[in-house]
């Protein structure tokens, strides 16, 4: 059976209930059960990975050397909670430090804020998404360099798909008044644009767009994951007020932005229902002047993608020529 679909559990002679899928690829799957429509996660099973309004039980199918847990040096994924003066409340995201970061063997790290999608939140990127496996292996075989990962909440209240699109702003404002200060203050990371980089996924990568082209001189790195600007060819447009593109057009034609810009990265599958907007908003950075890389790969919207892009687009950065 395809995996993502619910699958009918039966109960046998014997009263255990089953249920066969599979084969199942080398990968790290959220599942749950749901019994007389209440869904319950797996008692046996402590391994869980929370999303935007529930957490799954988490099950690792090992197979894939880049994103399995393997013996090499691990670095650390971190809870951290904050006050945003910005939302006046506690905040939490996530925050990977490579190996020997707690040694002090190297004063200051690049930091990359990675950034996760409307159904799933701070936690996901590390759970479900693999991230800290993905960086050791990627550190210990010298393909990526040592980093900070920065994984912050992208919600800032209750969130449902409806009418005038993805509910932005409050987000963009915790992250330039809080998250990045924040970070700047408490690890050892450099803060000049060549060190810091942002990507995300779907909702992630509509942050990074509308976080990293207002403050261009910020970030020379720029990855985008199944995502675009939300409105340009697919779901999620607000057409109320000036465009996205209207209202950024003064940094999208400064030309002396893209001087420091090493990489403008993007990928989405083949079957994504946000491949137009990922199109279109391509081509409307290149019109703009922007040299931007972009793939398109089998499969849809689903973390089997955008963990792979993860591992791809961290080889490219902190890197003298990252293409």
């Amino acid at each position: 059976p395809e995996i993502g679909r619910g699958l009918d559990v039966e109960s046998g002679e014997d009263g255990v209930w089953r249920v066969t899928l599979g084969p199942v690829a080398s990968g790290t799957y959220r599942y749950r059960f749901e019994v007389d429509g209440v869904a319950v996660s797996d008692p046996v099973n402590p391994v869980t990975s929370e999303s935007n309004a529930n957490s799954w039980s988490l099950v690792h199918v090992p197979g894939a050397v880049w994103m399995d847990n393997r013996q090499v040096p691990h670095g650390a994924v971190s809870e951290v909670h904050y006050y945003s003066k910005s939302l006046q409340r506690m905040r939490r995201m996530h925050v990977y430090t490579p190996p020997g970061y707690e040694s002090g063997t190297q004063e200051e790290y690049p930091v990359f804020y990675l950034l996760h999608g409307a159904l799933d939140c701070d936690d996901s990127w590390s759970t479900v998404g693999r991230a800290g496996f993905i960086l050791d292996n990627l550190i210990a075989k010298k393909l990526a360099e040592p980093m900070v990962v920065v994984m912050p909440a992208g919600h800032t209240g209750p969130f449902s798909f409806g009418r005038g699109g993805l509910p932005m702003d409050e987000f963009i404002r915790d992250f330039v008044g809080d998250i990045k200060p924040y970070i700047e203050s408490h690890y050892r990371v450099h803060t000049d644009r060549a060190n810091t980089a942002i990507a995300g996924l779907s909702m992630g990568g509509a942050h990074t767009l509308s976080i990293g082209i207002p403050h261009l001189s910020e970030f020379g790195y720029l990855g985008v994951f199944s995502s675009g600007v939300f409105g340009r060819g697919g779901p999620g447009s607000d057409n109320s007020g000036p465009s996205w593109e209207e209202r950024n057009r003064e940094q999208l034609d400064d030309a002396s932005l893209k001087d420091g810009l090493k990489l403008v990265w993007f990928a989405t599958g083949k079957d994504d229902f946000l491949i137009e907007t990922s199109r279109n908003t391509v081509e409307m950075l290149k019109e703009h002047g922007f040299d931007v890389t972009y793939k398109e790969t089998e499969g849809g919207h689903t973390w089997i993608n955008w963990r792979q892009y993860l591992h791809e687009f961290t080889q490219y950065l902190f890197r003298e020529n990252p293409k």
